[in-house]
């Protein structure tokens, strides 16, 4: 398939994905530290679906809030738009739910965007991922290898010791196999509780100070991350993690032929690629939401495949206007 390449006013279109992410973050910085992630996870759906009807796209949601009898909006297969080119959209209105609910750092509302048939159709499972920033020889990591080796390689890469380099995982018991070679091996770990899509693009920003992303989370976020990789430069790959048969199959009826084949990061985001973050609450990679007389002040980025620019949106919002 021929990759369906992005209108010619695309500047346009990725200042109105911003649009969407910044009234996702704005529905959802309401509910921060309330301890109630499912109202701001609905107030951020219900928000960016709402915003979704502004854009001059012909869009199917292929990542999105789960299947259509689980999810009322931005569920897979939905489409979104106003009219124009065909294009797919990978959407996390509430990219750390417990996050938000808590005040804690990292909440982030994400899109992706790109030609019709560009993004891995991932069912709702887990994928093992691994990551690493940009200006690293292309291969120098990989799932087939154990952790100590993608250490020593990522470690001879950089001209540094395995000490010196800091690993993200998720904290969950299914990582303490990794979390133990890591020690073993000297690497420092840095542990995040939610939010696997900011903790795979903390490897390609440069002030987070994290060398190497590993660990299975969700891979409907796998393919977020990719998308965001394909943009700031990096590598990754992403290995599904079938369960059981009913899991494989549904796998297949999403166009998974092989459920051991690990995937690049260009397999799971391939053609010309937009991503929008904006910040719910603040954290290494952006600003939170914050609300002062009536105004808000929002952080975002956004950025392309095709350029590599990332540009960083400060927005002041007259609520009242809204």
């Amino acid at each position: 398939m021929t990759a369906t390449r992005l209108p010619a006013p695309d500047r346009n279109l990725a200042l109105e994905l911003v649009r969407v992410t910044e009234a996702a973050a704005l529905a959802a910085a309401h509910w921060i530290g309330r301890g109630e992630k499912d109202a701001a996870d609905g107030a951020a759906v219900e928000a960016m679906r709402k915003a979704f009807d502004t854009v001059a796209i012909d869009g199917t949601v292929v990542i999105g809030e789960g299947e259509m009898d689980e999810a009322p909006m931005l569920f897979i297969g939905e489409k979104v738009g106003c009219g124009g080119p065909a294009m797919d959209i990978a959407v996390d209105p509430l990219e750390g739910t417990s996050i938000a609910a808590k005040g804690a750092p990292n909440a982030l509302a994400v899109v992706a965007l790109a030609g019709r048939g560009c993004f891995l159709h991932a069912p709702d499972v887990y994928m093992e991922k691994i990551a690493v920033g940009p200006g690293l020889p292309e291969g120098i990591v990989g799932l087939d290898r154990s952790v100590r080796e993608n250490l020593l390689s990522l470690a001879a890469a950089k001209a540094c010791g395995v000490d010196e380099l800091m690993v993200c995982v998720l904290e969950r018991e299914r990582h303490q196999d990794i979390i133990g070679a890591c020690r073993d091996a000297g690497a420092r770990i840095t542990l995040i509780g939610e939010g696997d899509v900011a903790g795979v693009i903390a490897v390609a920003q440069p002030d987070s100070g994290i060398d190497l992303y590993l660990g299975s989370g969700g891979a409907p976020e796998g393919v977020l991350a990719a998308a965001a990789l394909r943009c700031f430069g990096g590598q990754m790959q992403g290995k599904l993690v079938f369960e059981n048969q009913a899991q494989i199959d549904r796998g297949r009826s999403m166009g998974i032929t092989d459920p051991g084949r690990i995937y690049n990061v260009s397999d799971m985001a391939k053609g010309d690629v937009l991503f929008a973050a904006t910040g719910i609450t603040s954290g290494q990679m952006l600003g939170g939401v914050r609300f002062s007389g009536g105004r808000a002040v929002t952080h975002s980025l956004l950025t392309r495949s095709k350029s590599g620019t990332v540009r960083y949106v400060a927005a002041h919002h007259n609520l009242a206007r809204r």
